[in-house]
């Protein structure tokens, strides 16, 4: 099977190494992997601020570039969830508005791709250390995704995996949210992070660059050891790809 991988703008941006361990998961399960360096933005930040125009120019880009794909991939389930809500930006029957559902249709995020795709939730990872899961809001509530990482993470050789309390609250980020609310997305964080400091793990994993730059901005601010590790990471082996 060949796939395109939308990387995202805070894969691209601010943690490489986890669309780099992306790729490597999926050649791993038997997948070619092709990369347009054309992508850009899925346009989630101007959709959710209320810039529908703006959105709009960059939802054409976006499917132009990614028209004549069999599938894509994106380590991202909040990206993933965008594309599934283009088609909100155009006109019902305009070609545009077809070609969104029909690319939407080709989309998956990483965990659904390899698990509810591909049937595949074993990939040989190791990890030595305990890890826990955070649920992203995206993911959760607009994919349907708990499972699926969950089984990934649960088949990692050395890990235990540990299941945080009030594993699917939010983390404060919310994309713009913790730009324009700080105050409001701290207290949201704080909350989540006394959980995740008693339970006292290696690691918090999750499926979403946006979590975990809010979650590694609070915890090396309070000088936690704990880390932060995007899933792809974890499955394609931590040591390369940190």
């Amino acid at each position: 099977m060949r796939v395109a991988l939308f990387a995202t703008c805070l894969v691209d941006q601010l943690r490489p190494q986890a669309g780099l361990a992306t790729v490597r998961v999926l050649e791993r399960a038997g997948v070619e992997v092709d990369f347009d360096p054309r992508q850009t933005c899925c346009s989630q930040p101007a959709f959710n601020s209320g810039y529908r125009r703006e959105a709009r120019t960059v939802a054409r880009h976006f499917l132009e570039v990614f028209a004549d794909t069999e599938a894509i991939v994106t380590p991202s389930g909040s990206c993933a969830a965008m594309v599934g809500h283009l088609q909100e930006l155009f006109p019902e029957g305009s070609p545009e508005r077809e070609l969104a559902r029909s690319i939407a249709a080709r989309t998956h995020e990483l965990s659904s791709f390899l698990v509810r795709k591909l049937g595949v939730d074993d990939l040989g990872a190791r990890f030595q250390g305990s890890l826990t899961w955070h649920d992203g809001c995206h993911g959760l509530r607009d994919l349907g995704l708990a499972t699926e990482p969950r089984r990934l993470l649960a088949n990692v050789a050395g890990a235990r995996l540990v299941e945080m309390e009030a594993a699917d609250t939010c983390c404060g980020f919310g994309g713009t949210f913790s730009a324009r609310y700080p105050e409001i997305s701290q207290a949201i964080l704080d909350r989540k992070l006394d959980r995740l400091r008693r339970m006292e793990v290696d690691a918090i994993v999750s499926g979403d660059t946006g979590c975990l730059m809010q979650l590694q901005g609070r915890l090396s601010r309070t000088r936690s050891k704990i880390r932060t590790l995007h899933l792809a990471q974890v499955l394609a082996g931590v040591e390369e790809f940190s």
